[in-house]
């Protein structure tokens, strides 16, 4: 029976002996996959490499988003609003040969630009938009409206 025992003991540390070593080898693989291409560096160096190149990316993944932001701020500026309108002023002239045209940047401030049109020839007139509240020349109903309109225009 003891005989018997010990077989079944050397079986099972066989068994055990073959699975940790296919463990060693899959891990040395591994490992090898790892460090392949390093110049015979060790795996501290080549992790302590990726450490430092993740960190010069996140800085330059910072850099990227703070000119990004940088860069809205400044399209904000440009003007990127535009609302048309033609109409007829005078009820004695045919035809809407007038017009008032509203260009806004991001921000709704601009400019907006009327033509008035009658019998006796055609005024231009421009006027400052300031989104901070009402200019030095009063707006005519067409021209609030074309502002309004290019205001929520997104």
């Amino acid at each position: 029976m003891e005989a018997k025992t010990a077989g079944y003991v050397l079986i099972g540390l066989v068994f055990w002996l073959a699975l940790l070593s296919f463990h060693l080898v899959r891990t040395l693989k591994h490992y090898q996959k790892l460090t392949r291409g390093s110049a015979g560096q060790s795996l501290n160096q080549i992790l302590d490499q990726i450490i430092t190149k993740q960190d010069l990316e996140a800085k330059q993944i910072s850099q990227i988003q703070a000119a990004i932001e940088k860069q809205k701020d400044v399209q904000k500026s440009n003007f990127q609003r535009f609302s048309f309108m033609r109409y007829n002023p005078f009820e004695d002239t045919g035809g809407d040969q007038s017009f008032a045209l509203a260009i806004l940047d991001g921000k709704n401030n601009g400019i907006v630009i009327s033509s008035l049109h009658s019998r006796n020839g055609t005024r231009v007139y421009a006027k400052e938009v300031t989104a901070a509240g009402p200019t030095t020349h009063q707006f005519s109903k067409e021209e609030k409206e074309v502002v309004e309109k290019a205001a929520r225009h997104v």
